[in-house]
Parts: structure tokens; sequence; C-alpha cells
């Protein structure tokens, strides 16, 4: 005891794989306590509670089968509700005005000095409202997009969930202005096979994973099942949202703007999707990489207050994370799907992800807005693309004229 206290905000596949780690390090490190909460979204798994299983089997058999987790780490779900969508329902504010996840979410956090926040990017929001004012104020915060009163930070890199569980060797990439809490955080989540840097420049950190949420799941849930737009759904679910991305990016992609951050690459990835389900080889993905750096680089030149160095996207968190990207993982899957089939985004994430999301297209839409609000639209002719496939029913192969015209090759 007498150590720092760890609590993983978020059970999913990278929450899980997260957890599997810090919980290691935590074990054997005297800086840290042993215990290590992970805040569950609590659901059925063949008649049992997802949290049962993973306290007695030390495994997140939904969304990391196959890997078991340390056991200090312990899984504490919400025990008012045994399903995640009524869950994220009540987050979202339509169920009860409170939130049924609140006292199991304020139990796994109490006393936390280290939180790993490792939820959805689109419910982070309501999740922050309910912590605000019940953690440490000299709690330290890592991958979180809206302030809570304590240091946030940032971990980004090329880091595919299933592989880091296996022990693949990967990098990451650490933004964290104070570097003392810096050294803390890369002793907590480093090992022999996932080796982490830390740079000073977090705001560009930050842009580097929002650049990449954002363009992943472009096309998430810009459609219903009729293939059709449904504007209502999407205002009341990814309602706060546009507070949290117009905050970070037009008053500062700072410590709060790990949602952009979330946002790039992954519209990078959509796109090179598109590339792959339209027929397209190797090196058209190359330049899709490419055209897409260039992109996230010169949106944090427009948009970070802080000084912008090409040297941080040679990081992980960087070209490496958004090659990655556009060869692995679900946002390049389905958009190679969505490509090929003609299905919906919302049909093929269901018939895809196992109950996994995408998170993309509502943070495509709000990027979107803020270059038409700054007028530079025309600057950003790849996520623009992508944003009006997913949005305004342009075809595919729009995305491919957009790569012939752009304006880096005049």
């Amino acid at each position: 005891m007498g150590g720092k206290k760890v609590c993983v905000v978020g059970s999913g596949n990278w929450g899980s794989a997260i957890a599997k780690i810090a919980g290691s390090n935590a074990a054997r490190l005297s800086t840290f306590e042993s215990q290590v909460n992970m805040w569950v979204l609590e659901e059925e798994v063949g008649g049992r509670r997802l949290t049962d299983i993973i306290n007695t089997e030390h495994e997140n058999v939904k969304y990391l089968p196959g890997h078991k987790l340390p056991p200090n780490v312990v899984s504490v779900g919400c025990q008012q509700c045994l399903r995640g969508a009524e869950l994220m329902a009540g987050l979202w504010g339509e169920a009860s005005s409170s939130g049924v996840a609140e006292p199991d979410l304020l139990k796994a956090c109490a006393g936390a000095d280290v939180l790993l926040f490792v939820v959805p990017h689109q419910f982070i929001g309501k999740v922050c409202d309910q912590l605000k004012g019940h953690v440490k104020k000299e709690a330290v915060g890592m991958s979180l997009i809206k302030k809570l009163g304590i240091e946030m930070n940032v971990l980004m890199g090329a880091n595919i969930a299933n592989e880091v569980a296996e022990e693949k060797f990967c990098e990451t990439t650490i933004g964290c202005k104070n570097m003392k809490h810096g050294q803390m955080l890369k002793d907590l989540m480093q090992t022999p096979n996932f080796r982490v840097s830390v740079v000073q420049e977090a705001d560009t950190v930050e842009i580097c994973g929002a650049l990449k949420v954002g363009v992943q799941g472009l096309v998430s849930r810009a459609w219903g099942s009729a293939g059709k737009r449904d504007d209502g759904h999407w205002h009341r679910q990814y309602l706060g949202l546009h507070r949290l991305l117009m905050d970070a990016a037009l008053s500062s992609v700072g410590k709060r703007s790990l949602h952009t951050a979330v946002v790039f690459q992954n519209v990078v990835a959509v796109g090179a999707g598109f590339c792959d389900g339209l027929g397209y080889g190797d090196n058209t993905k190359a330049a899709v990489i490419r055209l897409g750096l260039m992109e996230m680089i010169g949106f944090a030149k427009l948009f970070c207050k802080g000084p912008v160095t090409p040297t941080t996207f040679l990081e992980s968190c960087g070209v490496a994370d958004l090659i990655t990207t556009c060869y692995g993982g679900r946002n390049r899957k389905v958009a190679e799907a969505f490509a090929k089939t003609g299905k919906s985004i919302e049909q093929l994430e269901k018939e895809m992800l196992n109950g996994q999301k995408l998170q993309g297209p509502q943070t495509s839409a709000e990027l979107h807005r803020i270059l038409k609000s700054k007028n530079v639209v025309e600057k950003f002719p790849l996520f623009t693309a992508v944003y009006r496939i997913c949005y305004e029913g342009k075809p595919v192969t729009d995305f491919i004229t957009c790569l012939q015209n752009h304006p880096e090759h005049n």
C-alpha cells in the first residue's frame, strides 16, 4: 500500500489490453498499488455477468477473448443495469437524469491517483461530467478529451489492441508536458514489447490521435438501416461531441482536445479502406498515407497554440500509427466492405464488429464544421472527401478524384 492507485475507465478491446499492461506493471512496481480497478459496462455473456467472468476467469471473453488479465485487475460494473446499450442511453440522458452508471463509475474511480480513459470518445463527455468533482485534484489522467480539473496527458501510437495483448512488439508515444509525470506514466505502461517514448509536445500528439479516430469511422452511424441519414438520432446520441470538438479546436487543441486527436488518422484509414474496396493497390494506399499525413500536419499547425515540430509526427503517434491504422483495424475494414457491398455502415458494424463501434463519423462531421467555420475546407480535401462520401451521399469513386487533384501535387 502507499503507492499510486490506478483505475482503467473502459473495458473494451483496447481498454482490456491496457488493463493487462497496467495491471502487470502495478503488481511489480512499489510506486503503484497492486490492485487496478477497471470500470466495465455490465452485460450478460452466456447468462453470466461480464464482471463476474472477468473477476473469476480473469478474461474479457466478450471483447478480448483468449488473453488472460492479471488477477490484480478487478472489474467494477454497473450493478443496476445488465445491458451496455441501456447504460449508454443513461449516459446520454435517454434513461434517468442521473444516469444509471454513476454509482459504480464513482466506486471504480474512488481515490484513484492515475486514471486511464479508454472508453469510446463519443461517451467520454458524459463520463467526465459524472466524475467531475469526485476525483483527486492532484490525480493524473491519460487519453482523455475533456477537462476534469486534473492534469490530462495522452497516449497514442501504432497499437492494435489484439497485437498488444498478444505481446507482439510495438511502440507508443505519451504526450506529457510535465516530464516527471511522463516518467511515472511510462513506468506504468512500458514493457519489453510495449516501448514508450515521452514527448512534451502533447498538443501535437493529441492531434495525431485525433486525426486518427475522426477518419477511422467517418462512416459509422451516418446512415440508418435504410441507408439514409438519421439526423435526429445522430444529434441526440452525439450531442456532447460538438461542444467538445468546437471547444477544443476553436479555442485550444491542447489537453482538452484528445477528442479531436482520436479523429483524424481514422479518417485517413476510412479513405484507405475505400481504396481497398475499389480494388486499388499499395501504391495508392501509400499516397493516401502521405497526403493524409500532410493534412494532419497542416491541421496541427493551424489549430495548435503551442509549437508544432515535424519530428513529433515521426513518433509512433504519427506516421507509424497512421500506417497501422490504414492497413489494419476496424475502420479500414468496414470502409472496404462499404465500398464493396453498398451496405450501410450501421449494418456492417453489426455484422463485423462483435458489438464494438466505429468512433469516427460524428467527429468527421464536427471536423468539417470546424474547417468550414474557418473557411479552410479547400485546404483539407482528403478529410472533406471522406465526409462527403459518408454524409452527403457522394460516390466512393470521388475519393480517387480527390487524390488525383490534391493540391500537394500542384
